[in-house]
């Protein structure tokens, strides 16, 4: 009897799921655009309410905390009840809360909006790694994963190019307006678009799977099943908590230092590097042009990483990568008032950053087995992203109470170090179908 997962592990891929994978990048780019969309508002912000700067930081990180909590939570709901409704649900939460963001008039409310957004955005996050694992085949999984990170700086470059012009005529409320309405047209996208995981539906089996997945095996061009795989009595129903198994701890923690250690060092340039900038004597729309190259260097970055997968060790190649974000950090810290110096710094800083996060993700898309992989994913990211909190926070006191620019900087860069060094002693599984 043939196993349905076979054939999308094996078999070259088809448009339906090359198609998934386009979208599950274009949630990503939003998310890119959703996350960073508070660092290109910082300075109106600032300027409107007079926020200082440590104040400020806090700001910054509420959708990183509200994000941390739905990585968790709904990442064991994916595991649980499926990939597509939360992805969906999370879509709408996402939606409303960037329009929610144009109400608030003090910093209090704007952070309780910015929790809700978090939500969504970690839901989203422990999905759409696993979906694109799911729906890619081995042969191209860590290049499909690569692409789907770039989906990230894309979101933050082009529309980092849009707000700028943005800013010019209207103000920062404006760029949670376009937010809400791109995030929201993704829900019928989704819908239309996007079938239930096979991998999900054989290992888990609910009620009407076998009819999914042949319904999903027919778009793919392949051909229908039977019946359904034969699963271990007990292993459909296995508890999302075996990440923390016997098996699988020492991979969870791995995973989830190295995670936590790297996006602090990551979200310091892509949080602060609009207001270092501003407070130079930049006018906001150039400080948040800045943003721009440090995105565009990372989907240079995630490019070049997804196309060094296919001939160089992945974890060997990240761990190499995330110690040169923690160099390159560094120097970022050290350049003088010279827009065209910082843009291009900025550049680098985020290729290697986001090439770090691709590696990073392409890790956890093969650490965890398919019961829980976006209990895993969602673990990972969702703890991970607590470094992603301290992060502007710990950047904006260290600057308010008087530390030089690139004593902050190199200080911030040291997560990346020790993340790669932690991954030396990750133990990489072999890339095979997890049953």
């Amino acid at each position: 009897m043939k196993d349905p997962r076979d054939y999308i592990d094996h078999e070259k891929m088809g448009t339906l799921q090359v198609i998934v994978v386009i979208i599950m990048t274009m949630l990503n780019a939003i998310d890119g655009f959703d996350v960073l969309s508070i660092s290109f508002a910082a300075p109106g912000i600032a300027a409107e309410w007079g926020t200082p700067q440590a104040a400020l930081g806090v700001v910054m990180s509420m959708e990183l905390i509200g994000m941390a909590i739905g990585s968790v939570i709904l990442g064991g709901m994916a595991d649980k009840f499926g990939r597509r409704p939360t992805l969906l649900g999370c879509l709408v939460v996402m939606s409303a809360g960037m329009f929610l963001v144009t109400t608030a008039t003090d910093t209090i409310q704007l952070s309780i909006w910015r929790v809700l957004i978090g939500l969504g955005i970690g839901g989203i996050l422990a999905c759409f790694n696993a979906v694109v694992a799911e729906f890619s085949s081995l042969k191209h999984r860590g290049l499909c994963i690569s692409i789907m990170v770039i989906g990230y700086p894309l979101g933050g470059t082009f529309g980092g190019l849009f707000v700028s012009h943005l800013l010019q005529t209207h103000s920062w409320r404006s760029i949670f307006y376009f937010g809400g309405i791109v995030t929201g047209i993704m829900v019928p996208v989704v819908y239309l678009l996007v079938p239930e995981s096979v991998h999900w539906l054989a290992k888990k089996q609910p009620r009407g799977a076998l009819e999914k997945i042949n319904a999903t095996l027919a778009r793919m061009k392949f051909p229908a099943i039977q019946s359904l795989p034969y699963i271990p009595a007990g292993d459909a129903e296995q508890s999302e908590s075996n990440i923390f198994s016997k098996m699988l701890i020492a991979t969870t923690l791995i995973v989830t230092a190295a995670y936590f250690l790297h996006v602090t060092t990551f979200y310091f340039i892509l949080k602060w590097s609009p207001k270092i900038v501003a407070d130079m004597g930049f006018a906001p729309a150039l400080a948040g042009g800045v943003l721009v190259w440090a995105n565009m260097g990372g989907a240079l970055g995630a490019t070049l990483f997804g196309w060094l997968t296919t001939r160089i060790d992945l974890k060997k190649l990240t761990i190499f990568i995330l110690a040169l974000t923690a160099v390159f950090v560094a120097i970022f810290g050290r350049t003088s008032a010279d827009l065209g110096q910082i843009k291009l710094l900025a550049a680098f800083a985020g290729f290697f950053g986001n090439a770090g996060i691709s590696g990073l993700y392409s890790i956890l898309a093969i650490a965890f087995p398919t019961h829980v992989r976006a209990t895993g994913t969602g673990f990972a990211i969702g703890v991970g992203r607590a470094g992603a909190v301290i992060s502007p926070i710990l950047a904006g006191v260290l600057l308010q109470y008087g530390a030089q620019l690139p004593s902050v900087a190199m200080v911030m860069g040291l997560g990346s170090l020790l993340g790669g060094l932690l991954l030396i002693f990750l133990r990489t599984p072999s890339r095979t179908r997890s049953k």
